[in-house]
């Protein structure tokens, strides 16, 4: 091992005396010394110019206007536009009450006599009323046999007018052959309640001409909610008369286990 690691060291003596030899036939030593000692050139950049401030000069405008004002673009605040909305109170007269059999037949009748005296100039319909058309989803379900015969293949918006010539826009599900959208508006501006009878006429391929059969009258549905009211007035105060009597015998049992 020491033959080997003095062979090794004289190798590498001898190596680095042939590069130093070599080194100086090139005069690289020389060379090396010049770079270091003499200094790097600095780059001189060019003085930075500030341009002074143009003068403020109006724009150059076309002939074609120069006689109109000039355009601002400063931003002004917008106006925002008031949408008047319907509002409905969620209990109306006649809400959730079912219709005798005896009215909604009478509301059938009166209908029908509307539907003959329309003629058969444009097509027509009778439908009577139930809760779900009235109250809840507001869907009206129309005849599929009209549907397919009369109205559009596609949904289409469909304009509501009653007798007084007011127009309401719905919307015409045409696959679920029905009215969704606005048909809620027109129930209820017209107070409609279950037994009800109308009278759709065709006027026009998006246009119902609609007609009201009342099931009761308005002095009849004005006693109708005088007597829910009273109902829900009885109930409560019989609410309120069994929760004194339950009260009053728990203090009672009390008392008599107090004294025993």
């Amino acid at each position: 091992m020491a033959k080997s690691k003095q062979t090794y060291e004289e190798i590498r003596q001898k190596r680095m005396e042939e590069n130093k030899k070599r080194m100086e036939e090139l005069n690289l030593t020389k060379l090396s010394q010049s770079l270091l000692s003499k200094p790097s050139p600095v780059k001189k950049g060019n003085p930075r110019t500030f341009r002074p401030a143009a003068a403020l000069t109006p724009v150059r405008r076309s002939t074609r206007v120069a006689d109109r004002p000039t355009v601002s673009y400063k931003e002004l605040p917008v106006e925002t536009l008031e949408r008047t909305r319907r509002s409905y109170s969620y209990r109306r007269r006649g809400f959730g009450v079912y219709a005798s059999s005896e009215a909604r037949a009478s509301a059938i009748d009166k209908a029908e006599q509307i539907q003959s005296r329309l003629g058969a100039d444009f097509p027509s319909f009778l439908k009577p009323m139930v809760q779900s058309h009235v109250s809840g989803c507001f869907w009206l379900g129309l005849p599929v046999y009209f549907c397919k015969s009369h109205l559009p293949l596609r949904d289409e918006m469909m304009t509501l007018e009653d007798e007084n010539g007011d127009e309401f826009q719905t919307k015409y599900l045409a696959q679920k052959t029905g009215l969704s959208g606005g048909w809620r508006g027109f129930s209820i501006d017209h107070e409609l309640v279950d037994g009800d009878a109308l009278v759709f006429q065709l006027v026009s391929p998006t246009r119902f001409k609609v007609y009201i059969a009342r099931a009761y009258d308005s002095e009849d549905n004005e006693n109708k909610a005088d007597m829910e009211e009273d109902n829900e007035g009885k109930e409560n105060i019989d609410n309120d008369k069994n929760s004194d009597s339950k009260h009053l015998d728990v203090i009672a049992k009390r008392t008599r286990a107090s004294r025993k």
